[in-house]
């Protein structure tokens, strides 16, 4: 097997067994992915039927509310994962400007509906019923795909600032304004993150991104500090004085504290019983460390680690520039989510409402970064799936696959 790393052109021999020289990291990554993403899937179902039972008997007259909702969306996102393993990535190379177009239209749309008054607070859901999504799930993908489209296609002169960085930024400003006026400020600063990331990756001139950074620091500051609830969030966190703490913050860490070494046990949480907002979804962390401990706490922290680097190893051994790009996006995109969401659990970040991947409570997270996986499992099986065919094609960076 000869593989162009410049170029990003992959050229593969008629005559070789399928799995021959295939790189045993990249064989290992793939599964190993899977067990931990099954293992992530496994604890959500648990934890947020242990998290919200309570809640679920409270508001829907019945404990296993969440449970039976949690399995459905977690059997969805099984789905989910062996469908996309089992197609070509390439189609998402095709298909990425669709994608990015649909999100922003529907992201206009929930501000449209946010003006006329249909939505009359935060504007993120889109549908009727069961039937509903948030949008920025959609755009955080779109964004992902549409990017490594770009950036692949422009490796020749990715660092050109009128035809490569200005497009790049453009696109991204444009997704992360409309999900910032939702007013969702969490989530747009995190897919602002990942958009300037990929860009680095990309090869483009990082005095470019300290520019833009130097810029939009001070605005997204200024904007975030235009709502009172934002306001109060930080001088909760950065007072020491414990009365001056959220009520979420006090809660979160007194059950992180009730946890010890071993945890209380599974279903003993004290916190989960209608003191802790939210501990089936932005604060189900807490639940986990009130009930497993830090022991049990940290082995979450290892799974997600674990699936950091077979995300790189992925990315590295990925057949051409989008794959790598688009590997290197998702992995990003869904650790940093976790990340985000353990730190505020923990205190070392501002509340804010960021879910952690395949744990927290919810099918739009679940059912995306499902996708998500099914995709980084499909680069991680395209060079078997080529050696497999009787007919070679040869994908080479910059011509449509």
């Amino acid at each position: 097997m000869n593989m162009d790393m410049q170029t990003g052109s992959l050229a593969l021999p008629g005559n070789s067994a399928a799995g021959d020289d295939l790189p045993l990291g990249e064989i290992i990554a793939g599964k190993l992915m899977l067990l931990v993403v099954a293992l992530l899937i496994c604890i959500g179902i648990v934890v947020v039927y242990s998290s919200g039972a309570g809640w679920a008997e409270n508001k829907y007259s019945s404990s296993e509310y969440f449970l039976w909702r949690q399995l459905f969306f977690s059997f969805i996102g099984v789905a989910t994962i062996v469908f996309f393993a089992g197609l070509d990535y390439h189609i998402f190379y095709k298909v990425s400007k669709i994608f990015l177009f649909a999100s922003i239209t529907l992201l206009s749309l929930l501000l449209v509906l946010k003006v006329v008054g249909v939505y009359s607070g935060a504007a993120r859901w889109i549908g009727y019923g069961p039937l509903k999504f948030q949008v920025s799930d959609l755009a955080k993908y779109a964004l992902i795909f549409h990017f490594s489209r770009l950036i692949s296609e422009k490796q020749a002169y990715i660092k050109d600032l009128h035809n490569t960085y200005l497009p790049l930024v453009i696109i991204l400003m444009t997704v992360v304004a409309l999900i910032a006026l939702e007013p969702n400020f969490s989530t747009a600063s995190l897919i602002a993150i990942i958009g300037f990331i990929m860009m680095f990756i990309g090869g483009v001139r990082i005095r470019y991104l300290l520019a833009t950074g130097a810029l939009l620091i001070p605005i997204a500051s200024v904007f975030a500090l235009l709502a009172p609830y934002r306001v109060a969030r930080l001088v909760s966190f950065f007072s020491g004085d414990e009365k001056h703490m959220s009520y979420q913050v006090l809660q979160a860490l007194i059950g992180l504290g009730n946890g010890g070494l071993f945890g209380l046990g599974i279903g003993a949480s004290k916190q989960r019983e209608l003191y802790l907002p939210l501990s089936y979804n932005d604060f189900v962390f807490v639940v986990i460390g009130e009930e497993y401990g830090f022991l049990g706490a940290l082995v979450v922290l290892l799974l997600f680690t674990v699936f950091f680097v077979c995300g790189l190893i992925i990315a590295k051994h990925a057949p051409d520039n989008f794959g790598k790009f688009v590997a290197s996006g998702i992995t990003i995109a869904i650790v940093l989510f976790a990340f985000i969401n353990i730190a505020v659990a923990t205190h070392l970040l501002p509340t804010t409402g960021v879910a952690l991947p395949f744990i927290s409570y919810g099918g739009t997270a679940l059912v995306f970064n499902s996708l998500g996986v099914g995709i980084l499992i499909s680069i991680s099986r395209y060079r078997k799936r080529i050696l497999e065919q009787e007919d070679i094609p040869e994908i080479t960076k910059g011509e449509k696959p």
